[in-house]
């Protein structure tokens, strides 16, 4: 998972918490404050008129009480308050239509009240239980104030509703009172039932008022409340009360109560207005307070809103341009490693391994961050410094290696250098023996290609091929001096241009490489084929062709070969081809010079290597004499006597024997070149001759005088030596027939000779490794 993604979902998991969370909460708060509204709404259509009915319930069950006691005028009562509670419980019925409230029960009961008005008018059954009922269905509408109006959800509001309904039930109990004395009618005299339904109503009327409902009242309704315990009216029920308890008298039939309970309905009158107006404000009271927390709830769920969208925003900022910071600096680093990686490192590695120095400011350098960025960056520079400490080390170990073996070759080339000379001197001494002769020449030919091999190691160690040259040579000439270091020369024929010359200072680095190559050439092809190697002028400079009819070789392998002509390979890659080195000196010779050198497959099969030289180093030669190729190191020449005879030209050098017919010269064909013979007769290797001396000078140059220890050798003449069939006429050439075997049958021909090759090759191959 990219890191981008994961910061991404760091920001988003709390952000959906956070978001989710806050979802949840205003919810609730909504759902509260909806049913504090839903309550409110109640409590202001229903509860005013389920209040009217309970107390229209407690005068209609003092008035029941009254009737059965015998007292009277109780009856006219009666209907007044069974009326006005009919009216009351129809409004009630009227409002209470939501059937998931507790209204229900209130009106099922209700349902029972013709009947227990029935037994009351017919005194049928005892007064106790159908007083019951009355206190029954009372006690059910305080129920519904309690469930459904003391808002349970909220501490607040609970505290608030709790005096509210306390104080129902303290009035309930005095209402109660009232009945029970109601029930002792004119005589005054109770049960022992009723007595006790007295003595337990007002204990817990009194507790009620003591414990659950002073402390929780407000200032306000303290103040209210106090008014009314003051009064006359409740300190007049107050001794009623305690005048019952201290002053009744037990009978044999019940208790009798004192003189003092006649001034209890006139005294409970005027407190119970006080009392039912004290109810009110405080159901009122917890009304509007209930109304303030929804709206409250609501601001609060517009504060939660605004204040969590803020801190989502903030959060989103936030991460935003953290992750943006974080990735920043990480995309900085990675451009900062893939351009020390592909650019620097590379440019330094290859600095390192020229022998240049290093500039420490363009290497990442430690910065010591402390942070996670700081320290990977830090931790990158460390990485690349013991890298280039590295290269530093092999680079300085290469440097010293090239140095050692660049000594190894000088000293090896300059024992080489002697042997040559040593060859041309014994070359001269026994000229006069063919068949040592021969030999000497093939000595001569193999220490020739070992010096090259020599160069070789020189020019990969870092060296520079020694270049005596001082004048320019012509195109031709250096085409000859190419094809003369190499050991199967014979079978090279050569084109060239002679209106063109090349520079003296690359005349031995451009040798070097077209012998490289047709070494390569003659190697990899037929014995009996030919090597064609051609020169001609082109845009970019000089044009050199070597053209052989070698094996097929496949576009991968010219793709690997001449990725190693333009590329200088490690000392690893050179050891695996140690056997196959002429392709990087040929690589290295090229970017010395500026040339280009590609390999391709030739039209005949084979391979066709083209080296284009730059046309800096070239030089128009129209008008200038033709020379020999100067000498690439010191050798001794011995002047060709006077009375000797001019060689032939075509014998000039140890190179093929002759021009090849389709050879393009010059229009104008230019003066023999003077060649320098040995004392035996034959043609010199190489020449110190510079380009502008005269024939003349070579001819007057006195001979070397022989040591008085051995007489002077004879002098060889041209064909002196040649065996009797060959002084004979040359016969008539016969007339090659013509070959009549079929393309196809050349094709197998072919196919025979490649698979041939190809294996020869691979057995060299496992020899070699």
């Amino acid at each position: 998972m990219r890191l981008r993604t994961l910061l991404i979902w760091l920001a988003v998991v709390p952000t959906v918490a956070m978001g989710t969370q806050v979802t949840v909460t205003a919810q609730r708060l909504l759902e509260q404050s909806a049913q504090l509204r839903a309550d409110v709404e109640a409590a202001e259509r229903v509860g005013a008129p389920l209040y009217t009915l309970m107390v229209d319930m407690q005068a209609e069950r003092t008035a029941t009480a009254s009737l059965w006691a015998g007292t009277a005028g109780s009856e006219g009562e009666l209907r007044i308050r069974r009326a006005a509670t009919d009216s009351a419980a129809a409004e009630f019925r009227a409002l209470a239509d939501d059937p998931s409230r507790s209204f229900t029960e209130v009106t099922r009961q209700l349902d029972k009240l013709t009947g227990h008005r029935q037994r009351a008018d017919t005194r049928s059954g005892a007064a106790d239980s159908t007083l019951a009922y009355y206190s029954e269905v009372i006690g059910k509408v305080i129920q519904v104030y309690q469930q459904e109006f003391s808002h349970a959800e909220d501490a607040e509001l609970a505290q608030a509703s709790r005096p509210v309904v306390s104080m129902l039930q303290a009035t309930e109990m005095v209402a109660r009172e009232d009945t029970v004395l109601a029930l002792a009618g004119p005589s005054g005299e109770l049960g022992f039932v009723g007595y006790d339904q007295f003595v337990s109503s007002l204990g817990a009327q009194r507790y009620l008022h003591e414990a659950l409902i002073v402390p929780h009242l407000t200032a306000r309704d303290e103040r209210f409340y106090e008014r009314v315990v003051g009064s006359e009216d409740w300190q007049e029920k107050t001794r009623i009360e305690n005048a019952v308890l201290s002053g009744h008298k037990d009978t044999v039939a019940g208790i009798k109560l004192p003189a003092e309970v006649s001034g209890w309905s006139s005294a409970h009158a005027n407190f119970s207005v006080q009392m039912t107006t004290l109810n009110i404000d405080l159901a009122r009271s917890v009304l509007t307070r209930g109304e303030a927390k929804a709206a409250e709830l609501q601001a609060e769920v517009a504060w939660l809103i605004a204040g969590s969208g803020g801190g989502l925003l903030a959060v989103v900022v936030v991460v935003f341009f953290t992750t943006r910071s974080v990735l920043r600096r990480l995309h900085d680093l990675h451009e900062r490693t893939v351009t020390v990686a592909e650019q620097t490192l590379p440019d330094v590695v290859a600095r390192l391994q020229r022998g240049q120095t290093v500039d420490p400011e363009a290497l990442p350098a430690v910065s010591g961050d402390r942070d996670e960025v700081g320290r990977i960056s830090d931790a990158f520079a460390r990485a690349v410094a013991v890298s280039v400490d590295g290269h530093r080390q092999l680079a300085a170990e290469r440097h010293g290696f090239g140095l050692f073996a660049s000594g190894i070759a000088s000293r090896t080339g300059n024992l080489v250098s002697r042997q040559l000379s040593l060859t041309e001197d014994l070359q001269d001494t026994f000229g006069h023996d063919e068949a040592l002769l021969a030999q000497l020449m093939r000595s001569d030919q193999l220490t020739v290609g070992m010096r090259r091999q020599i160069e070789n190691l020189l020019i990969l160690a870092g060296g520079e091929v020694p270049d005596p040259h001082t004048e320019p040579m012509r195109v031709a000439d250096l085409l000859r001096e190419a094809a003369a270091e190499v050991e199967d020369f014979r079978r090279i024929e050569r084109q060239a241009l002679d209106e063109t010359s090349v520079e003296p200072s690359a005349i031995s680095q451009i040798s070097h490489l077209l012998a490289e190559l047709l070494d390569n050439a003659t190697r990899f092809s037929p014995p009996k084929s030919k090597v064609v190697i051609r020169a001609e002028l082109v845009a970019d400079g000089l044009s050199v062709e070597i053209e052989d009819r070698g094996p097929r070789v496949t576009p991968e392998r010219y793709e690997e070969m001449n990725g190693r002509l333009h590329q200088a390979p490690p000392y690893s890659v050179l050891a695996q081809n140690a056997h196959r080195l002429g392709l990087f000196v040929v690589g290295h010779l090229a970017d010395q010079l500026g040339a280009t050198v590609t390999l391709r497959r030739s039209v005949y099969g084979g391979t066709c290597a083209v080296v284009v030289l730059p046309a800096q180093l070239l030089l128009p030669s129209e008008g200038e004499t033709p020379r020999e190729p100067a000498r690439r190191e010191p050798a001794r020449v011995a002047a060709t006597p006077a009375a000797a005879p001019a060689p032939a030209p075509a014998a000039a050098v140890a190179a093929p024997a002759e021009e090849p017919e389709h050879e393009h010269a010059p229009e104008a064909e230019p003066e023999p070149e003077p060649v320098e013979h040995t004392s035996a007769g034959l043609p010199s290797r190489r020449t110190k001759t510079p380009r502008h001396a005269p024939a003349t000078a070579l001819a007057a140059r006195p001979a070397p005088v022989p040591a008085p220890a051995r007489p002077a050798l004879p002098e060889r003449v041209p064909q002196t030596h040649i065996a009797d069939e060959l002084r004979a006429p040359h016969a008539p050439e016969t007339q090659v027939p013509q070959d009549t075997a079929t393309p196809e049958e050349v094709a197998d021909a072919w196919a025979d000779y490649e698979q041939g090759t190809q294996t020869v090759e691979e057995e060299l191959r496992r020899d070699q490794s």
